[in-house]
């Protein structure tokens, strides 16, 4: 069913992860976005029923409570536009479907999904997606790798961020309202499929986001679970190097999974155009605690969304970074399925 909803090829297709944030600022101000509320168990195929312009949806079993009413306030709060929730409102449709039961599989060794911040812009040149994009990448290789120990699941779409509110069509679902989450769609996992263990990834950087995501899972019934920030080997690459958010790693590691991820139009023959409206990581440290003036700057100087160095890119070894990704993952997978696991964040900040 993944084939359905991973992005594939940049700005085709109903789901909005698949587009860029040029492209989608490029779209009438009057276009109106869907937000399914769906089960776990409904196949990918049938969103494309709801027409353009899809996000991802959010699961009946994992809005326990409030939770639902909670989460749909914040994204109305952030999406499109961060702060403008009365026109965000307007533009928003929720579609509940049906719920319906999850079909009958195998109770896997391992249960792997990921757990990222799937609406977030990356610059003119890579998706909204990015992030879900990279985690899929590593563990459909994993798959290939243990089939039929392991099973890829389905991701959870939002988490935690900061720096993609002021450029737009971002989501921050902060990290209370994640942890709950997190620790629903895991119970959720565990009374459907019963695995012997999860295995837990994102590319996403925030260390807020990472330590929600463990919260979440240490709230949960599940007993045996690994977490692992896939970036956690490349930090030589990206953050020592001040390449955080959609510069050359992110660049490099989507291109390598498919070049089609990557808009022609911008990429590559206008990368001097794009490093010239990049943000220093300097200058995003010191906007992040005032979201307000952070957008102000955003828009006064037409910066593209990038946190980083574009030109990192040409100092860098595609196979390589995704090989150093995989290794650690593999060595993850190894564990909990001999019965161990690691359950931490990392310390790292990026």
């Amino acid at each position: 069913m993944l084939e359905h909803y991973i992005p594939r090829k940049i700005n085709t297709g109903c789901w909005i992860t698949s587009y860029s944030l040029n492209a989608l600022r490029e779209l009438p101000p009057d276009t109106q976005f869907v937000l399914p509320i769906a089960s776990i168990g409904t196949p990918y195929e049938a969103y494309a029923e709801l027409g353009n312009w899809v996000l991802p949806p959010i699961f009946h079993e994992a809005l326990t409570g409030s939770l639902k009413q909670e989460i749909l306030e914040r994204i109305f709060r952030c999406f499109p536009d961060y702060a403008d929730p009365r026109d965000n409102r307007s533009r928003l449709k929720i579609v509940e479907l049906p719920r319906r039961d999850p079909p009958t599989i195998t109770r896997p060794k391992v249960l792997a999904f990921s757990v990222d911040t799937a609406v977030e812009e990356h610059g003119p040149h890579l998706p909204l997606g990015t992030d879900t994009i990279q985690s899929y990448g590593v563990l459909e290789q994993l798959r290939k790798e243990n089939n039929p120990h392991l099973l890829v699941g389905h991701p959870v779409d939002y988490g935690q961020l900061t720096w993609g509110l002021p450029f737009g069509f971002s989501i921050d679902l902060t990290a209370e309202l994640l942890t709950k989450y997190v620790a629903q769609y895991a119970n959720a996992l565990q009374r459907w499929l019963n695995p012997q263990s999860m295995y837990v990834v994102d590319v996403h950087g925030s260390i807020v986001h990472r330590q929600a995501i463990v919260q979440g899972l240490q709230d949960s019934t599940v007993k045996q679970w690994a977490f692992r920030w896939l970036h956690e080997p490349l930090v030589e690459f990206a953050s020592k190097r001040k390449d955080q958010h959609a510069g050359g790693v992110e660049t490099t590691l989507v291109e390598f999974i498919s070049e089609d991820l990557l808009d022609p139009e911008w990429w590559p023959a206008r990368i001097m155009e794009i490093a010239r409206h990049q943000m220093s990581l300097e200058t995003a440290v010191d906007l992040t605690p005032d979201l307000d003036r952070f957008v102000e700057h955003v828009n006064r100087e037409r910066f593209n969304g990038i946190v980083g160095d574009i030109e990192n890119y040409h100092s860098l070894d595609a196979a390589d970074l995704f090989e150093r990704i995989l290794h650690v993952a593999r060595d993850d997978v190894r564990r909990l399925l001999a019965g161990n696991a690691k359950q931490d964040a990392g310390a790292d900040l990026w």
